[in-house]
């Protein structure tokens, strides 16, 4: 698919119907709502915290990280947001988003489930499956989960 731009908008809350190519930023409620890069229409929200999505404003341009990934619906997207362009990336096999899902959880339980040890889920990329960026993608994502899970 073709490399979109985005503009970006920083609101207190998301309008009801949300405008193609734009990248809605609300800091109060620290989130970030889109409608699908590739055309379907649909709500794509993606919540900013410790253990979802990281937001990145240069003063010009607006990044998000990690990749956006539509598998629970029919288009089944999957896309970067960098410097306020769409960047394609790969479609996931079924055993990858399942992998990703369960980094995802395992986030979460160690960063909420362990706050009085102030653990940095940063220090999570090296324990678990990487996220990878579109361009240094592992030849195999469930290969490096079934790695981490037997040195558990």
């Amino acid at each position: 698919m073709k490399t979109r731009q985005l503009d970006h908008r920083f609101v207190e809350s998301f309008p009801d119907q949300l405008e193609a190519g734009v990248l809605y930023v609300s800091i109060p409620y620290a989130s970030v709502a889109h409608a699908c890069a590739c055309g379907c229409g649909l709500e794509v929200i993606t919540p900013l915290s410790p253990t979802d999505w990281k937001l990145t404003f240069d003063g010009k341009n607006v990044s998000l990280y990690p990749s956006i990934g539509r598998s629970g619906l029919p288009c089944r997207s999957h896309y970067w947001i960098k410097d306020g362009a769409v960047e394609w990336s790969y479609d996931m096999s079924d055993d990858e988003i399942k992998a990703g899902r369960l980094r995802d959880e395992k986030a979460k339980d160690l960063y909420y489930g362990s706050r009085a040890d102030h653990r940095d889920v940063s220090k999570l990329d090296a324990s678990l499956p990487n996220k990878s960026s579109p361009k240094d993608r592992p030849t195999s994502l469930w290969g490096h989960f079934l790695e981490w899970l037997n040195e558990k």
